[in-house]
C-alpha cells in the first residue's frame, strides 16, 4: 500500500502558485513539488494529487491524504465540477488506472506529513528556495547526521549518562510510532466481539498506552521527564493477515523529543492487548517502529 500525503497553495489566488506531495511505501520516502506563476489555489490542489499519482506505478493501490474538502468531497461524494474541468480529466485519467482511498486530514492540527506537504507547496508559491532545498534533501540526510553523531547516552568513559538539556530552547516536538499485535483469527473475532470477561480489550489499551506515555522516563532510565501537551491511540482490525494496528502520536512542548514516548504508548498498548487475550493465544506476536518525529535540531524526519 502506498501512502501520499498532498496539498496546494497560491497567494493571491489567483497568484503564483505551488504543490507539494509526500510519498511513502513505493521504496525510500520521498517528496515532489512545483509551481505555476498564475493560478489558483484549488488547482495546485488537484495538481498535487495527479503529480503524486503520476510518480508511481499504475494498478497501485494508494491512499491520498489530503486537507482539500475540494478535492476530497469531489472525488468522493461527486461534488459538482463547475470549474477546473482541464485538471479533473488529468486527475480522473490516473485514478482510473490505479485503486485509489480518499481520506480527508484536517489542516494545521499537527499530522506531520500534512505539514511537510504543506510547507512544501508553500515554499514553491513563494520561492523559498533554501527551504526548498532543505525539503528536497528530505529526511534521509537528516537521518544520516542522527547516525553520524556520537551516542549521547554514553560519556567518554563508556557510563550511562543522562543528557545535559538545559541550554536548550523549548520547542513543539510531536512524534508518531505505529505498532501490531498478530494473533489467531478466533481470538482477533473475541476483540470483535468483545467477547472476553477481562472487559474491553482495546477501551482498556488505549487507557493504557496513554498511561505508559506518560511514564516512559520512569520505564526508561535516562529518559527526560516531559510535559506531554497530547498523547492519543488509534487501532485498526485487519482481518485479512489477523492483525490490530496500533498508531500513537505524542506532542510536547519541551527541550527534547517525544519520540520514546510515542514508542512506549504502542509498546504499552500491545502488551495489554496480549495480557489481556493470552489466556486464548499466547503466540501472540507484536513489533514497534518510530513512524517520525518533528522538531528539534535534527530536523523532521519521516520513516514510513
Amino acid at each position: 500500500m502506498i501512502t501520499i500525503y498532498t496539498d496546494g497553495a497560491c497567494l493571491g489566488n489567483p497568484g503564483p502558485g505551488g504543490w507539494g506531495a509526500v510519498i511513502i511505501g513505493d521504496g525510500p520516502r520521498r517528496v515532489i513539488h512545483g509551481n505555476d506563476p498564475d493560478t489558483t489555489n484549488n488547482r495546485m490542489e488537484i495538481k498535487a494529487v495527479v503529480e503524486a499519482l503520476q510518480s508511481i506505478p499504475s494498478k497501485s493501490e494508494v491512499t491520498v491524504y489530503s486537507d482539500s474538502s475540494y478535492v476530497i468531497n469531489t472525488m468522493t461524494k461527486n461534488w459538482k465540477r463547475k470549474k477546473n474541468n482541464d485538471m479533473w480529466d488529468l486527475l480522473d485519467k490516473e485514478v482510473l488506472i490505479r485503486k485509489v482511498n480518499w481520506e480527508w486530514v484536517k489542516g494545521h492540527a499537527g499530522d506531520p506529513l500534512n505539514e511537510e506537504a504543506d510547507r512544501l507547496a508553500h515554499g514553491e508559491a513563494t520561492g523559498n528556495i533554501d527551504s526548498k532545498k532543505k525539503r528536497d534533501e528530505g529526511s534521509m540526510s537528516g537521518l544520516k547526521e542522527d547516525f553520524q553523531e556520537k551516542l549521547t547516552h554514553v560519556d567518554a568513559s563508556g557510563k550511562a549518562n543522562m543528557v545535559d538539556v538545559g541550554a536548550k530552547p523549548d520547542t513543539e516536538r510531536v512524534a508518531e510510532a505505529v505498532g501490531k499485535v498478530k494473533m489467531l483469527q478466533s481470538t482477533l473475532q473475541l476483540v470483535q466481539e468483545n467477547s472476553f470477561e477481562k472487559g474491553d480489550v482495546l477501551a482498556i489499551a488505549k487507557i493504557a498506552g496513554i498511561m505508559g506515555a506518560k511514564q516512559t522516563s520512569n520505564l526508561i532510565p535516562l529518559c527526560h521527564p516531559l510535559p506531554l501537551t497530547h498523547v492519543d491511540i488509534s487501532f485498526e482490525i485487519n482481518e485479512n493477515d489477523s492483525t490490530i494496528e496500533i498508531k500513537s502520536i505524542a506532542k510536547t512542548q519541551s527541550k527534547t523529543g517525544v519520540e520514546m514516548e510515542a514508542l512506549a504508548a504502542v509498546s504499552i498498548a500491545a502488551l495489554t492487548i496480549y495480557d489481556m487475550c493470552k489466556a486464548v493465544d499466547k503466540g501472540m506476536e507484536m513489533s514497534t517502529k518510530l513512524l517520525s518525529k518533528k522538531g528539534g535540531r535534527s530536523g523532521d524526519i519521516y520513516l514510513g
